[in-house]
C-alpha cells in the first residue's frame, strides 16, 4: 500500500483513495487500512463523515474552489464523491459481493444536495449544478446495459463483476442529478466507459502489477482531465468540460481512447 502511494507523496501531490473488495486480507482490517491512508503524507483520503452513522470505511467528498480571486472563489465548481463498496455481502441469504448501502445513499443524497444549494443559491448564482464524480470500486449491475456498439473501450471478462443484489445507487445518483461520472475498478481486463441515463460509467484501468492481468495487454491508468470556462473578461468560471483517456505503460507511455465524459451545455 506505501508503496502505490509512494510517488504521489514523493511528488508532492494531494491523493485521495477507496478501498477494493481485497484490502482485509493482509495484515490490517479494512479499518486499519483506512486510518493508515488518512494518516499518510498529502492525503486528501477521510476515514468518514464526522456525527454521520455510515456503513463501510473511507465515505467522503472533496469540493475543488473556483480560481482564487474571482467570484466563485468561495463555491466548489466540483464535487467528487469517494464511497466504500464494500467487500463481500454479510447477509448469509445473499451471496457475492458488497455494495454500497442505505446509510451511504443517504449521506450521498444529503452531502449532494447541500453542495447543489450552496453552489445555485447565494452571489454569483449559477443556473445548474457543479458537476460531481464518483468513485468506488465495486461495479453497479448498470455497468452489464453496454454492448460493443455503446461505450468506449474493451469488455474482456466473462461478465461484469457486481455484486448479486441492486441496492439501487445508481437511481440515487441520477436523481441527484449532478454526478456527471463514475469510476470503479474490480475487473481488471473490463476497460470502458459507457453512459447510461446522462451518467457515464468508467473503469479506471487495470493499473496494478500486483494483481492479475493478461499476456500482451498493458497495464493502464485512466486520467481524467478538467477545464474551465473562460469569461469574455477573462476571469475564470466553473467547469466547462470533463474529458478523459488512458495512458498505457508501455515503452512509448501511449495515450488511447479519448473521449469528452460531460459538457455544459452553451444556455447553462
Amino acid at each position: 500500500m506505501d508503496a502505490a502511494i509512494a510517488p504521489a507523496i514523493a511528488m508532492k501531490l494531494p491523493w485521495a483513495a477507496v478501498l477494493g473488495n481485497h484490502d482485509q486480507e493482509g495484515t490490517l482490517s479494512r479499518e486499519g487500512v483506512m486510518r493508515h491512508l488518512v494518516g499518510m503524507k498529502n492525503t486528501l483520503a477521510r476515514f468518514n463523515p464526522q456525527g454521520v452513522e455510515i456503513d463501510g470505511y473511507g465515505n467522503y467528498n472533496l469540493e475543488v474552489a473556483g480560481v482564487e480571486g474571482t467570484l466563485l472563489a468561495n463555491k466548489s465548481v466540483l464535487n467528487m464523491y469517494f464511497l466504500d463498496s464494500g467487500d463481500y455481502s454479510t447477509v448469509p441469504s445473499i451471496h457475492g459481493y458488497g455494495w454500497i448501502k442505505a446509510s451511504q445513499e443517504a449521506w450521498f443524497r444529503q452531502t449532494s444536495s447541500s453542495l447543489q444549494q450552496n453552489y445555485t443559491g447565494g452571489q454569483p448564482r449559477q443556473k445548474e449544478p457543479a458537476p460531481g464524480l464518483a468513485y468506488f470500486h465495486i461495479p453497479l449491475p448498470e455497468f452489464n446495459n453496454f454492448t460493443a456498439s455503446n461505450f468506449t473501450g474493451v469488455k474482456q471478462e466473462k461478465g461484469i463483476s457486481s455484486a448479486s443484489i441492486n441496492s439501487g445507487f445508481f437511481n440515487t445518483m441520477v436523481e441527484a442529478g449532478d454526478v456527471k461520472a463514475a469510476f470503479v475498478g474490480h475487473d481488471h481486463l473490463n476497460d470502458f466507459c459507457g453512459k447510461l441515463t446522462g451518467i457515464q460509467l468508467c473503469y479506471a484501468g487495470g493499473f496494478g502489477y500486483h494483481a492479475y492481468g493478461m499476456a500482451g495487454w498493458s497495464r493502464r491508468a485512466r486520467v481524467v482531465s478538467v477545464q474551465l470556462e473562460k469569461a469574455a473578461s477573462g476571469e475564470w468560471q466553473g467547469v466547462k468540460s470533463i474529458n478523459t483517456w488512458k495512458r498505457l505503460d508501455d515503452q512509448h507511455l501511449t495515450t488511447i481512447d479519448s473521449e469528452v465524459l460531460w459538457k455544459r451545455s452553451s444556455n447553462s
